[in-house]
């Protein structure tokens, strides 16, 4: 059963025992992020709050240039089909999973094309998103 696998868990939002870090995400057991995917941690604003695994690969930037900027202004994100998909998964706090978008950012202001999935915060007060940008194969 579904809920079999949150039984005795408390439903109060747990940090990281390191760092306290206060958001948490749920990625689902169906969730594998690619090897070369980026991990963005955005709050309840859209601005970033820290960059993860493969973010300075993706786009050249350090976490220390980024930290407070808007996330859509700090990466140059342009959704392929328009649609403000961070605004969307911020305000209805629902996962976006798929989206071809496209990451313009770093020094050289270098564009790469990438899909985005994009993860509610765990967190009935606070909000925030987990954004997962995977660099889209170029066959």
């Amino acid at each position: 059963m579904a809920a079999d696998r949150t039984a005795g868990f408390s439903r109060e939002t747990r940090g990281c025992e390191q760092c306290g870090f206060g958001y948490m995400f749920e990625l689902l057991d169906d969730y594998y992020p690619a090897p070369n995917a980026a991990f963005f941690a955005i709050d309840a604003d859209g601005k970033v709050l820290d960059c993860g695994k493969g973010s300075f690969e993706l786009t050249g930037l350090k976490t220390e240039h980024v930290i407070g900027q808007p996330v859509g202004e700090a990466l140059g994100l342009k959704f392929e089909d328009g649609v403000d998909h961070v605004g969307t998964a911020l305000e209805w706090e629902v996962r976006v999973q798929g989206k071809p978008v496209e990451v313009t950012a770093g020094p050289a202001s270098h564009t790469t094309k990438a899909v985005a999935d994009l993860f509610p915060a765990y967190d009935d007060d606070n909000g925030g998103l987990l954004i997962v940008l995977t660099p889209a194969n170029h066959h």
